[in-house]
């Protein structure tokens, strides 16, 4: 967006209006102006045209903007004026400015339908965008941006390192997956007629044990340093860069280093690791035996449960703890299986009233899966004041009868919305902030935040004020974070 035409021309707009007594509403022009710029390629206001208006009237305005229906009269009678202006200023021909008129007229009445329409729900759905499907994966347990430190073992000690809850493959699953492990089809274990799963814990066992002497890994050394190796990976429960288990084995391997390449086939080999792309993971076998042999050494190993077996409440506090994103998936898909989505729906939505927004977010999110068969539950929560405007969202997306949201209820939800993002901002400010830059929302709508009466305002207002690009805008919700604080202590 080029902000210096525009600032020109708010600027000369004002002292136009001033000079003839006409009543300018500088903020919806410039909103009008700074999409034509980002979106239609204006880049001066002689760039203008009659199509400028259909396109941005009636498909980027509502896609961007929350804005109630009863607003177009103002959003139309703002592009009006810079019409006007545009003529007087002679940056349109009188002709082009005539059609500009005719394409408003033709506007007006169709623009509440499309600020209406639930396919447009402009700020929350693009607000939605910004925090994507990673929303659930808050599991990772890796500090912000920072890669694991495989360098330094952990204490044995459980009253030092307690070792985290695991997420075990169903039994069958993991007597299945003996099938795939290359060595199990080489070297069967001796005892053949035993219990599959036990011998798979011995030989798990004798990997961790120091005197393999290269059996393992192909090194003496390394193999010495599986037992760290492993224990972190089984800490840490998610895919690490396979780089980072480099530098490990670099580190312990000598003057030589390691070949990384033929350590992780043969622990691959072995059961232990599977590597996608340039990630690595333990194998739900490995994690088992892990935590088999922990459990051996008279150390606390329990298990996670299963939040497809917990009531809706337990879900949400689940999936905030942290579960890998196709673990979540999982749990959600069989969670939702086992109840009527009326019921689903009732059980979430209670479980959301009162709770903090990421945990509303995530219930929210769930529910926006169901079904019209939902309706009655969902409906019964237009009366209370934090879900109304999620239940009027969800009813509109679905062409059911729903009540439209007033310009308070629109302020909440913005804020709700991106107090919910907040976490994933944290975490990568720099994604947050583009996210922002392209679909954030307007300076006007954030001058006015300071007034909600939402617990997360003021950190919300203080995120956008230091994640903005556009230091006008980032002033703007600076100044409104001072307000919010300033009527929080009155």
């Amino acid at each position: 967006m080029s902000i210096e035409w525009v600032n020109q021309a708010i600027d000369d707009l004002r002292a136009w209006g001033r000079s003839r007594d006409v009543e300018v509403d500088a903020d919806e022009v410039r909103l009008l102006c700074d999409y034509a710029s980002d979106y239609l390629n204006v880049n001066e206001p002689g760039d203008f045209t009659p199509e400028t208006f259909d396109e941005l009237l009636l498909s980027i305005y509502p896609r961007k903007v929350i804005a109630p229906p009863e607003s177009a009269r103002e959003t139309v009678s703002a592009a009006r004026t810079l019409v006007a202006y545009l003529s007087e200023r002679g940056a349109v021909g009188e002709e082009t400015a005539a059609l500009m008129r005719g394409r408003l007229d033709d506007i007006e009445p169709r623009l509440p339908e499309a600020l209406a329409d639930p396919a447009n729900f402009g700020m929350a759905k693009s607000l939605f965008s910004s925090i994507g499907p990673e929303s659930l994966e808050q599991s990772i347990a890796i500090p912000s941006g920072e890669v694991p430190d495989l360098g330094e073992a952990p204490c044995d000690c459980p009253g030092c390192t307690p070792l985290p809850a695991a997420r075990l493959a169903s039994p069958d699953d993991l007597r299945a997956g003996l099938a795939s492990v290359p060595m199990l089809a080489e070297q069967p274990p001796a005892d053949s007629g035993g219990d599959p799963m036990e011998a798979w814990a011995q030989a798990v066992a004798r990997m961790l044990e120091p005197g393999t002497r290269g059996a393992v890994t192909g090194s003496a050394e390394l193999d010495e340093g599986l037992y760290d190796l492993f224990d972190m990976l089984y800490r840490l429960q998610v895919r690490v860069p396979v780089t980072v288990i480099g530098d490990y084995l670099d580190e312990i391997a000598g003057d030589g280093g390691a070949d990384l390449d033929a350590v992780l086939d043969r622990l691959a080999w072995h059961g232990m690791i599977q590597v996608t792309g340039d990630t690595a993971e333990l194998t739900p076998l490995a994690v088992w035996g892990l935590r088999e042999h922990y459990q051996s050494l008279g150390l606390d190993a329990p298990q996670a449960s299963d939040l497809a077996e917990a009531d809706a409440r337990g879900l949400i506090e689940g999936l905030l703890e942290g579960v890998p994103a196709e673990l979540a998936e999982d749990d959600i898909s069989r969670w939702l299986t086992g109840r009527a989505a009326g019921e689903a729906a009732a059980e979430l939505l209670g479980a959301a009233s009162g709770a903090p927004a990421v945990a509303r977010g995530i219930a929210i999110t769930i529910v926006d899966r169901l079904g019209p068969e939902a309706e009655p539950q969902v409906r019964d929560y237009l009366d209370d004041q934090e879900l109304r405007p999620h239940a009027i969202h969800w009813l509109a997306a679905r062409g059911l009868p729903a009540p439209q949201l007033t310009q308070e209820e629109l302020l909440w939800v913005s804020v709700d919305m991106l107090a919910l993002a907040m976490p994933a901002a944290e975490e990568d400010l720099e994604v947050f902030a583009e996210n922002m830059a392209a679909s954030g929302p307007p300076a006007h709508m954030i001058e006015e935040m300071w007034r909600v009466d939402h617990p997360d305002v003021v950190d919300v207002l203080e995120l956008l004020g230091r994640s903005i690009p556009d230091g006008t805008v980032a002033k703007a919700a600076r100044k409104a974070a001072f307000k919010a604080r300033s009527r929080a202590i009155r």
